[in-house]
């Protein structure tokens, strides 16, 4: 929500002049006729497609869908400002898991009053946010990617709500000058990322708490660091003195997973976290680009110094001065691995990270994911692994993550104003990079610590803060959530764009007005040659997000409807099952007087299905511009049977998180953060528990009552 991203540090940090409308106006303005351009999930079920070589012992498996089936056959859900979960007619929900639900046996229940003890190793944390769902064999002995039935569902945990962990006292004497341990050691643990097994043993789905699988990944957990930037100086720390480990993963908001069998978390907003002080030279410039201030979010540096990104020693060695360079990567989980240590992937690196989505898998060619960094004006990237991939290492763990992982090539997009678009190489071998002076950079090291900063350099497109991104399974054309900006046409910041065309200004709970690119879009491109190692595409905009019955000439471009209608997507995952099933879900402030946050299901085409638009942007009064006219391309219409609301959450809440299982029965939702707007004293919402509960994170499993595939 808007709330979210002024807490969390979605501010802008990028101050380059990477593509201003000052700079491609002219480029722009010439394309004025050029309306239509030439048409040219990975899913919770990832490794179906080779599932029978992993393992053939189990009967749990994928279910054809009917020939006469059709998908978004349900009726669409109204619009809510109701506190409940609500889906269509035939379909059941029910929470699983919550917010301190413990994950081993004789942890006690949850309290949910703010008495509950630090022990949150050993429970639920915070905030749900991305999950991915693990087949699991039968007698539970490792990976069976056929198993509907019993699984791993790993999830991350991406902040917390100190008003509803504390009792109220607590909170009215918090003092982030002077924090008390205990309630630090509560907040640390409540990041992170929980492992836990579920079960459908006739009866739905639940928590089996007496897995030895079960486990948590906290802000404290120690986590080896890979790749370019491994044993670097800009990594050592006097926890890590040769620069090869860390502690702690945070803000872990958008997943991935690998052809190998891991779970990829993302660190997103994970800068608020630690106070920086005062530098010079290159470091201050590294700081300000990252968004290191003087205070923190929590002020846990008062307890912890792993959390003060200050110079208070000799060396490097002596203090925590690097410990931010040690946080915004791509964080490698096995599973099936209890005892294992996870790894930051440095090679696909640093930034506020918002998933790593799996392109479309070739034996012989190279591992590539997309990527996105959700702060305002940043950017979007690409991973292509060095090495070409091979069956082989299909459940391969960790090994293979170090692999195909540790050594690669990282790009970032440029989204040309015709339509095309180009993938910019960030390596200290590029000219620009390497000849840059107001940031010298000295190694392979330095470009995957400072990745913001090289993207600066070779003119990478400012995005309207990118988000979740996920692969058609069959067409392998990229989908990505763009929320919102309200830095956009802002004075003195950066004006539209063909990517990002739209600023204006939007009323919401009649004294709200919010401006830039409010209700946000999804864009989407295509590689040249069908190829994920192409360093050129083309590109469109599948959706506009908007109030149905806003100006359709610059707002509700998309022709929204009372069913379909959303602002701020954020969420986005593919159903590997219905080969083409696509899950929105969103992430709102500005709409929020009318409705919940909601999930959307949607049958997307393909890049340059429709028309495209110039679209007249309502100028922000503030910003001293005219109303302009930008030339942009824009997807087909949403209709009734290409998009549709799904599901709406609770009050105040987000929707967030989305996974499937291999038969496409049932899949997971994560509702994150209802009540947000709240206190303890003044409770907005009271979900899942009810009655005067304090409201709590939640997953929620979703199935249709005649025993079919979601969706259709």
């Amino acid at each position: 929500m808007l709330k979210k991203e002024l807490d969390l540090g979605y501010d802008e940090c990028n101050t380059s002049s990477n593509e201003s409308f000052e700079n491609v106006l002219a480029d722009r303005l010439s394309r004025r006729d050029v309306m239509k351009i030439g048409a040219c999930f990975i899913g919770a079920s990832l490794f179906g497609s080779f599932g029978a070589q992993l393992n053939a012992d189990d009967s749990s498996t994928s279910t054809s869908v009917p020939a006469a089936a059709v998908l978004l056959g349900f009726n669409a859900v109204p619009k809510s400002l109701a506190d409940t979960v609500s889906v269509p007619a035939g379909y059941t929900s029910k929470v699983i898991f919550a917010t301190g639900d413990p994950i081993k046996m004789g942890v006690s229940t949850y309290k949910n009053n703010g008495t509950d003890s630090r022990d949150f190793e050993n429970r639920s944390g915070d905030y749900h946010d991305g999950m991915i769902y693990f087949g699991l064999k039968n007698d539970n002995s490792g990976y069976d990617a056929t198993n509907s039935k019993n699984g791993l569902l790993c999830m991350n945990h991406e902040y917390i709500n100190q008003n509803y962990i504390h009792t109220t006292a607590e909170v009215a004497a918090i003092d982030k000058t002077a924090r008390v341990t205990a309630q630090v050691d509560k907040e640390i643990a409540l990041h992170g990322v929980t492992i836990v097994k579920v079960t459908d043993s006739g009866s739905g789905f639940g928590i089996d708490k007496s897995s030895s699988y079960n486990r948590r990944i906290t802000g404290d957990t120690p986590i080896a660091l890979n790749g370019p930037a491994r044993g670097n100086v800009l990594l050592q720390t006097s926890y890590s003195t040769n620069g090869t480990m860390t502690r702690g993963t945070l803000n872990n908001c958008a997943v991935g997973s690998t052809p190998w069998g891991t779970f990829l978390t993302c660190e997103e907003n994970w800068s608020g976290y630690f106070k920086g002080d005062t530098r010079t030279g290159k470091e201050a410039i590294a700081m300000s680009r990252y968004g290191i201030k003087s205070t923190s979010h929590f002020g846990w540096e008062s307890v912890y110094p792993q959390f003060s990104a200050s110079i208070t020693g000799a060396d490097a060695t002596a203090d925590y001065r690097n410990v931010a360079n040690t946080q915004g990567y791509v964080v490698e989980i096995d599973p099936f691995s209890p005892t294992s240590t996870s790894i930051k992937r440095t090679a696909m690196g640093r930034f506020a990270h918002e998933t790593a989505s799996l392109g479309k898998l070739t034996v012989g060619k190279p591992v590539v994911f997309y990527m996105g960094d959700d702060a305002k004006g940043e950017y979007i990237y690409k991973f292509v692994s060095n090495q070409n991939w091979d069956a082989a290492d299909a459940n391969g763990g960790l090994s293979a993550g170090n692999k195909y992982l540790d050594a690669g090539t990282l790009y970032a997009a440029k989204f040309n104003a015709d339509g095309t678009g180009q993938w910019l190489k960030l390596a200290i071998t590029e000219p620009a990079i390497s000849t840059y002076t107001t940031y010298p950079f000295v190694d392979a090291a330095d470009v995957a610590v400072h990745t913001r900063i090289a993207a600066d350099v070779v003119g990478a497109t400012k995005m309207d803060r990118p988000e979740w991104c996920d692969v058609h399974p069959t067409t392998g054309e990229v989908y990505m959530t763009l929320t919102n900006n309200s830095d956009r046409g802002k004075s003195g910041k950066y004006g539209p764009d063909a990517a990002n065309p739209r600023y204006y200004t939007d009323t919401c709970e009649t004294t709200a007005t919010n401006k830039g690119n409010v209700n946000g879009h999804i864009i989407r491109w295509k590689e040249t040659g069908e190829e994920g190692t192409a360093t050129t595409f083309m590109w469109d905009i599948y959706l506009f997000g908007a109030q149905s019955d806003a100006n359709g000439t610059n707002i509700n471009i998309s022709g929204l409807t009372d069913d379909n209608d959303f602002s701020c997507p954020d969420g986005l995952c593919f159903s590997e099952v219905t080969k083409g099933l696509m899950w929105i879900q969103t992430d709102d402030g500005a709409y929020t007087d009318v409705t919940n946050c909601m999930m959307l299901a949607a049958v997307p085409g393909n890049v340059g299905d429709g028309a495209g638009y110039s679209v007249a942007n309502t100028a922000v009064p503030t910003n001293g511009n005219a109303d302009q006219t930008i030339a942009t391309f824009v997807g087909k219409d949403a209709t009734a049977s290409t998009l549709k609301r799904f599901l709406v959450g609770p009050k105040n809440c987000e929707l967030t998180g989305i996974a499937e299982t291999p038969d496409g029965k049932t899949i997971f939702v994560n509702i994150q953060h209802p009540g947000e707007e709240g206190t303890a004293s003044t409770l907005t919402s009271n979900w899942p528990d009810g009655g005067t509960s304090r409201p709590r994170s939640a997953t929620v499993v979703i199935t249709k009552n005649d025993g079919g595939i979601v969706g259709y």
